[in-house]
Protein backbone atom coordinates (compact mmCIF):
# COMPACT_ATOMS: atom_id res chain seq x y z
CA UNK A 1 0.00 0.00 0.00
CA UNK A 2 1.29 3.67 -0.32
CA UNK A 3 1.31 6.30 1.88
CA UNK A 4 -0.53 8.27 -0.26
CA UNK A 5 -3.89 6.13 0.18
CA UNK A 6 -5.95 7.14 3.55
CA UNK A 7 -4.68 5.81 6.59
CA UNK A 8 -7.17 3.48 6.58
CA UNK A 9 -6.96 2.25 3.45
CA UNK A 10 -3.05 1.37 3.94
CA UNK A 11 -4.31 -0.36 7.53
CA UNK A 12 -7.06 -2.56 5.57
CA UNK A 13 -4.42 -3.40 2.60
CA UNK A 14 -2.00 -4.15 5.44
CA UNK A 15 -4.19 -6.70 6.75
CA UNK A 16 -5.97 -8.11 4.02
CA UNK A 17 -2.21 -8.57 2.53
CA UNK A 18 -1.58 -10.78 5.65
CA UNK A 19 1.08 -7.99 7.04
CA UNK A 20 3.32 -8.17 10.02
CA UNK A 21 0.52 -7.45 12.67
CA UNK A 22 1.40 -7.65 16.43
CA UNK A 23 1.41 -6.94 20.02
CA UNK A 24 4.19 -4.72 20.78
CA UNK A 25 5.56 -3.99 23.92
CA UNK A 26 4.64 0.03 24.33
CA UNK A 27 8.29 1.23 25.44
CA UNK A 28 9.70 -1.05 22.17
CA UNK A 29 8.11 2.43 19.82
CA UNK A 30 9.45 5.99 19.69
CA UNK A 31 7.96 8.62 17.73
CA UNK A 32 9.46 8.93 13.91
CA UNK A 33 11.33 12.04 13.25
CA UNK A 34 8.69 13.16 10.43
CA UNK A 35 5.90 13.59 13.12
CA UNK A 36 3.97 16.79 12.33
CA UNK A 37 2.53 17.13 15.61
CA UNK A 38 3.52 19.40 18.34
CA UNK A 39 1.20 19.74 20.78
CA UNK A 40 -1.38 17.50 22.44
CA UNK A 41 -4.20 18.21 24.11
CA UNK A 42 -3.80 16.66 27.93
CA UNK A 43 -7.76 16.39 28.29
CA UNK A 44 -8.39 14.84 24.82
CA UNK A 45 -5.39 12.33 25.33
CA UNK A 46 -6.93 11.41 28.81
CA UNK A 47 -10.95 11.10 26.91
CA UNK A 48 -9.19 8.57 24.77
CA UNK A 49 -6.89 6.97 27.39
CA UNK A 50 -10.49 5.71 29.25
CA UNK A 51 -12.03 5.16 25.88
CA UNK A 52 -8.82 2.32 24.95
CA UNK A 53 -9.21 1.36 28.75
CA UNK A 54 -12.85 0.12 28.42
CA UNK A 55 -13.04 -0.44 24.80
CA UNK A 56 -9.41 -1.47 23.78
CA UNK A 57 -7.11 -0.38 21.14
CA UNK A 58 -10.50 0.03 17.86
CA UNK A 59 -7.19 0.68 15.09
CA UNK A 60 -3.96 -0.29 15.30
CA UNK A 61 -0.70 2.23 14.99
CA UNK A 62 1.70 1.78 12.38
CA UNK A 63 5.33 1.63 12.53
CA UNK A 64 8.62 0.50 10.88
CA UNK A 65 12.04 -1.33 12.57
CA UNK A 66 14.01 1.46 13.96
CA UNK A 67 16.99 2.02 11.27
CA UNK A 68 19.45 2.83 14.62
CA UNK A 69 18.14 0.32 17.29
CA UNK A 70 17.57 -3.24 17.74
CA UNK A 71 14.21 -4.25 18.95
CA UNK A 72 12.76 -0.48 18.73
CA UNK A 73 10.38 0.63 16.23
CA UNK A 74 9.60 4.12 15.01
CA UNK A 75 6.18 5.13 14.94
CA UNK A 76 4.50 6.27 11.69
CA UNK A 77 0.85 7.04 12.68
CA UNK A 78 -0.96 6.83 15.13
CA UNK A 79 1.29 9.02 17.95
CA UNK A 80 -2.13 10.02 20.07
CA UNK A 81 -3.33 6.59 20.30
CA UNK A 82 0.03 5.62 21.45
CA UNK A 83 0.17 8.23 24.12
CA UNK A 84 -3.20 7.79 25.42
CA UNK A 85 -2.42 4.44 25.21
CA UNK A 86 0.43 4.47 28.23
CA UNK A 87 -2.10 6.90 30.18
CA UNK A 88 -4.16 3.67 30.23
CA UNK A 89 -1.34 1.93 31.39
CA UNK A 90 -1.37 -0.54 28.44
CA UNK A 91 1.78 -2.95 28.51
CA UNK A 92 1.50 -3.77 24.96
CA UNK A 93 -0.31 -2.29 21.49
CA UNK A 94 -0.80 -3.69 18.64
CA UNK A 95 0.57 -2.28 15.36
CA UNK A 96 1.10 -2.84 11.88
CA UNK A 97 5.14 -3.43 11.11
CA UNK A 98 6.07 -2.02 7.72
CA UNK A 99 9.24 -1.15 5.78
CA UNK A 100 8.06 2.63 4.89
CA UNK A 101 10.71 4.51 3.76
CA UNK A 102 11.74 7.87 5.41
CA UNK A 103 9.89 9.73 2.50
CA UNK A 104 6.50 7.72 2.55
CA UNK A 105 6.55 7.52 6.47
CA UNK A 106 6.67 11.39 6.15
CA UNK A 107 3.68 11.27 3.73
CA UNK A 108 1.52 8.62 5.47
CA UNK A 109 2.21 10.81 9.10
CA UNK A 110 1.22 13.78 7.41
CA UNK A 111 -1.92 12.70 6.04
CA UNK A 112 -3.00 10.64 9.17
CA UNK A 113 -2.95 14.00 11.14
CA UNK A 114 -4.65 16.10 8.33
CA UNK A 115 -8.12 13.69 7.78
CA UNK A 116 -8.13 13.25 11.54
CA UNK A 117 -8.01 17.16 11.93
CA UNK A 118 -5.52 17.08 14.91
CA UNK A 119 -3.21 19.67 13.30
CA UNK A 120 -2.52 23.03 13.63
CA UNK A 121 -2.32 25.31 10.41
CA UNK A 122 1.19 25.85 11.78
CA UNK A 123 2.10 22.02 12.22
CA UNK A 124 0.30 21.66 8.85
CA UNK A 125 2.65 23.93 7.45
CA UNK A 126 5.81 22.76 8.38
CA UNK A 127 4.40 19.06 7.39
CA UNK A 128 4.27 20.60 4.35
CA UNK A 129 7.77 22.26 3.98
CA UNK A 130 9.30 19.39 5.45
CA UNK A 131 8.26 17.40 2.38
CA UNK A 132 9.02 20.20 -0.05
CA UNK A 133 12.52 20.84 1.58
CA UNK A 134 13.60 17.10 2.42
CA UNK A 135 11.98 15.42 -0.37
CA UNK A 136 11.54 17.68 -3.09
CA UNK A 137 7.87 17.77 -3.86
CA UNK A 138 6.24 20.16 -6.00
CA UNK A 139 3.61 22.07 -4.35
CA UNK A 140 0.89 20.71 -6.83
CA UNK A 141 2.52 17.19 -6.40
CA UNK A 142 2.33 17.40 -2.79
CA UNK A 143 -1.55 19.00 -3.22
CA UNK A 144 -2.30 15.83 -5.19
CA UNK A 145 -1.07 13.90 -2.24
CA UNK A 146 -3.10 15.33 0.85
CA UNK A 147 -5.99 15.94 -1.26
CA UNK A 148 -5.68 19.47 -0.76
CA UNK A 149 -5.51 22.66 -3.53
CA UNK A 150 -2.08 24.00 -4.31
CA UNK A 151 -2.81 27.60 -3.55
CA UNK A 152 -4.19 25.81 0.02
CA UNK A 153 -0.32 25.05 0.12
CA UNK A 154 1.20 28.30 -0.80
CA UNK A 155 -0.85 30.03 1.51
CA UNK A 156 -0.78 28.23 4.49
CA UNK A 157 3.18 27.98 4.24
CA UNK A 158 3.41 31.64 3.85
CA UNK A 159 1.96 31.70 7.50
CA UNK A 160 5.45 30.44 8.53
CA UNK A 161 7.24 33.77 8.04
CA UNK A 162 5.08 35.18 10.75
CA UNK A 163 7.01 35.72 13.84
CA UNK A 164 7.46 33.00 15.97
CA UNK A 165 5.02 34.06 19.37
CA UNK A 166 1.93 34.69 17.12
CA UNK A 167 3.06 31.24 15.54
CA UNK A 168 2.77 29.89 19.19
CA UNK A 169 -0.28 31.59 19.35
CA UNK A 170 -1.91 29.08 16.00
CA UNK A 171 -0.69 26.27 17.34
CA UNK A 172 -2.40 26.78 20.93
CA UNK A 173 -5.62 28.00 18.81
CA UNK A 174 -5.79 31.11 20.71
CA UNK A 175 -5.73 32.49 17.04
CA UNK A 176 -7.14 31.55 13.44
CA UNK A 177 -5.81 31.86 9.56
CA UNK A 178 -8.20 33.82 8.82
CA UNK A 179 -7.71 36.33 11.59
CA UNK A 180 -3.35 36.76 10.97
CA UNK A 181 -3.06 35.55 7.54
CA UNK A 182 -3.36 39.65 6.88
CA UNK A 183 -0.62 39.98 9.17
CA UNK A 184 1.96 38.15 6.97
CA UNK A 185 5.43 41.14 6.02
CA UNK A 186 3.65 43.56 8.33
CA UNK A 187 5.91 44.77 10.83
CA UNK A 188 3.99 45.79 13.15
CA UNK A 189 2.29 41.92 13.83
CA UNK A 190 2.91 41.78 17.32
CA UNK A 191 1.46 44.97 18.50
CA UNK A 192 -1.86 44.13 16.19
CA UNK A 193 -2.26 40.29 17.51
CA UNK A 194 -2.58 41.83 21.00
CA UNK A 195 -5.05 44.04 19.76
CA UNK A 196 -7.02 41.38 18.00
CA UNK A 197 -6.99 39.31 21.33
CA UNK A 198 -7.81 41.99 23.63
CA UNK A 199 -10.85 43.14 20.85
CA UNK A 200 -11.51 39.64 20.12
CA UNK A 201 -11.42 41.14 16.26
CA UNK A 202 -12.74 38.64 13.91
CA UNK A 203 -10.96 38.23 10.57
CA UNK A 204 -12.96 40.28 9.16
CA UNK A 205 -12.13 42.78 11.43
CA UNK A 206 -8.90 42.46 11.21
CA UNK A 207 -8.75 42.97 7.52
CA UNK A 208 -11.36 46.39 7.83
CA UNK A 209 -8.71 47.61 10.41
CA UNK A 210 -5.25 46.61 8.17
CA UNK A 211 -7.70 48.77 5.40
CA UNK A 212 -8.23 51.75 7.79
CA UNK A 213 -4.39 51.44 8.47
CA UNK A 214 -3.24 51.88 4.60
CA UNK A 215 -5.35 54.74 4.26
CA UNK A 216 -2.97 57.55 3.26
CA UNK A 217 -3.58 60.21 6.06
CA UNK A 218 -4.96 63.85 4.87
CA UNK A 219 -2.40 66.56 5.17
CA UNK A 220 -2.61 68.75 7.78
CA UNK A 221 -4.08 72.24 6.96
CA UNK A 222 -0.99 74.89 6.71
CA UNK A 223 -1.15 77.47 9.49
CA UNK A 224 -2.03 81.14 8.11
CA UNK A 225 0.72 83.43 7.85
CA UNK A 226 0.82 86.28 9.22
CA UNK A 227 0.85 89.81 7.55
CA UNK A 228 4.41 90.43 8.81
CA UNK A 229 5.71 87.14 7.36
CA UNK A 230 3.73 87.70 3.87
CA UNK A 231 5.44 91.50 4.40
CA UNK A 232 9.17 89.81 4.54
CA UNK A 233 8.40 87.70 1.35
CA UNK A 234 6.91 90.86 -0.38
CA UNK A 235 10.09 93.17 0.21
CA UNK A 236 12.18 90.31 -0.62
CA UNK A 237 10.66 89.77 -3.93
CA UNK A 238 10.50 93.93 -4.65
CA UNK A 239 14.39 94.36 -2.90
CA UNK A 240 16.33 91.17 -4.30
CA UNK A 241 14.33 90.43 -6.94
CA UNK A 242 14.03 86.83 -5.89
CA UNK A 243 11.25 84.70 -4.99
CA UNK A 244 11.30 84.39 -1.31
CA UNK A 245 9.21 81.39 0.45
CA UNK A 246 9.12 82.09 4.66
CA UNK A 247 7.87 79.89 6.93
CA UNK A 248 7.52 80.33 10.87
CA UNK A 249 6.89 78.94 13.98
CA UNK A 250 5.97 81.89 16.06
CA UNK A 251 4.73 79.20 18.89
CA UNK A 252 8.37 77.92 18.90
CA UNK A 253 10.03 80.54 17.84
CA UNK A 254 11.34 78.43 14.91
CA UNK A 255 11.15 78.63 10.92
CA UNK A 256 12.99 78.37 7.55
CA UNK A 257 13.97 80.49 4.48
CA UNK A 258 13.86 78.86 0.84
CA UNK A 259 14.68 81.30 -2.02
CA UNK A 260 14.20 80.29 -5.36
CA UNK A 261 17.08 80.82 -8.42
CA UNK A 262 17.25 80.26 -12.09
CA UNK A 263 20.60 81.44 -12.78
CA UNK A 264 23.89 81.05 -11.12
CA UNK A 265 24.17 84.78 -11.42
CA UNK A 266 21.16 84.67 -9.04
CA UNK A 267 22.27 82.70 -6.82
Amino acid sequence: AGAAQTVDAVINAAENAGSDIRALPIEWIVPGPWQPRRNFDSDELKELAVSIKNHGLLQPVIVRPHPDRTSQFQLIAGERRWRASQIAALHEISAIISDFGDKEAAELSLIENIQRLDLSVIEEAEGYQALLDKHGYSQQELADIVGKSRSHIANIGRLLSLPQGIKDKLIKRVLTMGQVRPLIGREDADQLVELIIRDNLSARDVESLLKSKNRPKKAQPQQEKSAEIKALEIRARTELGLSMRLDWDEKNDKGQVSVKVTSLEQL
